[in-house]
């Protein structure tokens, strides 16, 4: 176990820690990155395959030749997809009414569950519990 004396300890610095991980990813057909898991979009008009990623806690950046050309939230869970509106030309024509910062953002196929109140669920457990009763 080692001792520390008063003057070895040191306060802790006052910004949040930003860790970065950069990655090297390649462009798909269908103008996505994969990071994650997740796949995020880039604009039509990117052309290089080849993409730098800056992978933060809550977001990732995407970099064409040292310049931001991508922003997105990190998706939480895997196999989801995130196109930003104004990366897609026929989906930015088709959608002019939404605000600049709205994306699309595409969960897997599976089973969806709606969710509830928890009064709710006490009504039906009440009706379940009068129903078992002799």
């Amino acid at each position: 176990m080692f001792a520390t004396s008063p003057s070895q300890v040191r306060p802790l610095p006052l910004a949040p820690f930003k860790s970065v991980l950069k990655l090297e990813r390649r462009v798909s057909r269908e103008g996505m990155v994969s990071v994650g898991g997740n796949t995020y979009s880039v604009p039509d008009a990117t052309r290089s395959r080849m993409v730098e990623v800056h992978s933060l806690a809550d977001e990732v950046r995407i970099f064409e030749n040292g310049t931001l050309i991508a922003a997105h939230p990190v998706l939480e869970g895997r196999k989801q997809r995130r196109v930003h509106p104004d990366h897609r030309r026929a989906l930015a024509q088709r959608h002019r009414s939404r605000t600049r910062d709205d994306a699309i953002v595409v969960k897997p196929a599976g089973d969806t569950v709606l969710q509830r109140s928890l009064a709710f669920y006490d009504a039906v457990g009440k009706v379940l519990a009068q129903e078992n009763r002799p």
